[in-house]
């Protein structure tokens, strides 16, 4: 079995997460207005939004870090293909307790899991410390991390991930409150809209679904339709409209 026989790997995705455009664009130029000269994006994924951090400030450089192979992969091409690659290093390792700090700009985007070892929800202040420590005076932290909308219903949780539970996430207050007790003051509090939920998820899976709908009959066909038939599941009766995502940019305290 070669690799043209799998499905394809989140083609559809720009960003590994509920971002639009619009916003990515904004966030950008609130963070290239503070004039980093080096960017570390944990959790990195392909770190689209550290190389478009490095688009906006010519001289820049970044540093991204990440377990998955593939996705590391695609983060380097797409920097050859854009003519960063003399500026940015994509690291396969594990970001929990990085010593690769201190950094103008710090990235976290969806992987506060990925920065300790502590179980929800407690990784969240232990996330909020390494990303402290990881700043430099003056600079910029970019924080998206999960937070409930609205308190789950038990048929909900049960549709969602194997284990979920009420005190998994924080609501948006508690998010923040976190973050200041960690040291920083949230310079802007945003999260992601209805709309950009829906391109990720429909985004997340359309490669999928398209390969299963002309591979009915695949040696791994059925596996991979339980797998996106479960996830599917969980988003649509599961944390639709119950899971937020919370982008907050974020300032140390001197």
């Amino acid at each position: 079995m070669t690799e043209t026989d799998l499905p394809p790997r989140l083609t559809r995705l720009t960003f590994l997460g509920p971002l639009s455009e619009a916003r990515a664009a904004r966030i950008v130029g609130r963070l290239a207005g503070a004039a980093p000269t080096r960017v570390l994006d944990l959790g990195c994924g392909w770190g689209e939004l550290m190389l478009r951090v490095l688009e906006a400030v010519p001289g820049a450089s970044g540093t991204g870090i990440d377990l998955s192979a593939p996705d590391l992969a695609r983060g380097r091409a797409n920097a050859g293909a854009r003519g960063l690659g003399d500026r940015v290093e994509f690291i396969e390792k594990s970001a929990a307790g990085t010593d690769h700090g201190p950094a103008d700009l710090v990235l976290s985007i969806g992987a506060g899991h990925a920065l300790g070892d502590a179980a929800p929800p407690h990784h969240i202040a232990e996330a909020l410390a390494v990303l402290r420590r990881s700043v430099a005076p003056g600079g910029r932290v970019l924080f998206a991390e999960g937070f409930w909308q609205r308190s789950p219903t038990a048929a909900e949780l049960a549709a969602m991930w194997p284990g979920a539970r009420a005190d998994e996430h924080h609501d948006l207050a508690g998010l923040v409150d976190l973050a200041v007790a960690a040291g920083f003051r949230p310079s802007w509090i945003e999260t992601a809209g209805d709309d950009e939920w829906e391109d990720f998820e429909s985004g997340y899976q359309s490669d999928v679904e398209e390969w299963l709908a002309a591979h009915p009959g695949h040696p791994l066909a059925r596996e991979t339709r339980e797998r996106v038939d479960r996830h599917r599941t969980s988003w649509l009766r599961g944390y639709r409209g119950v899971l937020g995502m919370a982008y907050l940019t974020l300032v140390p305290v001197d």
